[in-house]
């Protein structure tokens, strides 16, 4: 019978490239930064490394959509390299790939990576159905706006939120996201942004404005996992260990069926019902110390703090007007400023959230770092809320 992963296997090491407008830097500069980071931080070779992943979602760098750009970029010499792609849960993806070989027992030292190049691109995340000079990108959606601002209207209907009191709390989220994002040298916006420019911003898409979106950026993140065992072997002493690691993808579902009312998204329930079950979490608002979630868009954020158990079913407006999710508040979301600080580089971003939360389990985030957190949760979303992958992690110390 399957007993999950818990405690199987142990983060031996972590790096993250600066986010933002990289013209500096090309695909294979970006993996380096975050990977020389990560491999310092484990203390151990290169040729330590016996397998890897590399989730890259399509930045044009892609040798037949193979592993081959990141393999020659790190000089992974001989070894299995596979690359993945699960839209924009494309980083937690390749963690899984890396964890589940050390927990399987079939390697001893994994590595995985995330890099996106999208400025080069030309992509810009709105309505027209083709990314700049890289390839088509048909949604049946139209727009990633659109697609995540039909979750204000269900929501509103179903608890009978006032269209003020859901736009104060969206707004509220991108306000402290940006206070958080201040304190992150390696955030692409770090400037703190006033409740009332964010309020009076440009619409997007009702009710999002500018401030409500996260921004496209290029990045890389990077893990290097092994057993616990080992790790202490190589001399680690703090421990920060996977709890959980789950996915959950829809199957259509929620546009095929009339259970699903649109105020939430299914998949992150689904994936979230596993990963606590794994982890032994039984009540995520008292056990969970932080949070690192997919805020493409500030409702998203909202409905998330839901799903995943943070808030009671319609109360997530109220928690986060009340400051529930500050940096100060019982269980800081974002304390880096998430998607809306960083950017999206899509391949990075479930990675990115992962060193976040392992730097601050190991009092090692500067500025911004937390009172003795223990457990911390990543959520990764990809696709739309009606068509989606969601992904999660449950990271804590050992």
């Amino acid at each position: 019978m399957a007993t999950g992963i818990k405690d199987k296997v142990a983060i031996l090491g972590m790096g993250c490239s600066k986010f933002g407008e990289r013209w500096d830097a090309g695909s294979p500069d970006l993996m380096k930064e975050s990977f020389e980071e990560a491999l310092a931080d484990a203390g151990i070779e290169r040729n330590q490394i016996e397998a890897a992943w590399f989730g890259c979602w399509g930045d044009g760098i892609n040798v037949g959509n193979s592993s081959i750009p990141a393999a020659m970029a790190l000089r992974l010499e001989g070894i299995p390299v596979s690359r993945v792609e699960n839209m924009c849960a494309t980083g937690t993806e390749a963690l899984r790939g890396a964890v589940y070989a050390v927990a399987s027992g079939a390697v001893d030292i994994a590595l995985a990576i995330g890099s996106e190049k999208l400025k080069d691109t030309g992509f810009g995340g709105l309505p027209p159905p083709f990314k700049g000079t890289f390839n088509d990108m048909w949604m049946p959606m139209g727009s990633a706006p659109a697609g995540f601002a039909q979750l204000a209207p269900y929501y509103r209907s179903k608890y009978g939120t006032s269209k003020e009191d859901l736009k104060r709390a969206i707004s509220h989220i991108s306000w402290k996201s940006h206070q958080n994002g201040q304190f992150s040298p390696k955030a692409h916006f770090q400037k703190a942004v006033s409740m009332e420019t964010i309020m009076n911003a440009p619409m997007i898409s009702d009710p999002l404005g500018l401030f409500d979106c996260s921004g496209v950026s290029d990045g890389s993140a990077c893990a290097i996992v092994t057993t616990p065992e080992i790790a202490r072997a190589l001399g680690k002493k703090d421990l920060v260990t996977v709890k959980a690691l789950q996915l959950s993808t829809s199957s259509g579902r929620e546009t095929q069926m009339n259970e699903w009312d649109g105020s939430y998204v299914a998949t992150t329930r689904n994936a979230a019902a596993r990963a606590y079950k794994e982890a032994g979490i039984t009540d995520p608002k008292t056990q969970v110390n932080l949070s690192e979630v997919h805020d493409c868009f500030s409702i998203t954020e909202l409905v998330t703090m839901e799903d995943l158990g943070f808030s009671d079913d319609g109360r997530a407006v109220f928690d986060i007007l009340d400051g529930r999710y500050d940096r100060d508040g019982a269980m800081p979301c974002q304390i880096d400023g998430g998607l809306k600080c960083f950017g999206h580089p899509i391949g990075a971003s479930g990675l990115r959230m992962a060193y976040e939360v392992y730097s601050q389990l190991l009092g090692r985030a500067g500025e911004r770092q937390l009172s003795s957190p223990s457990i911390g949760v990543t959520h990764n979303l990809g696709g739309v809320p009606y068509q989606g992958i969601a992904a999660i992690s449950v990271l804590g110390l050992a």
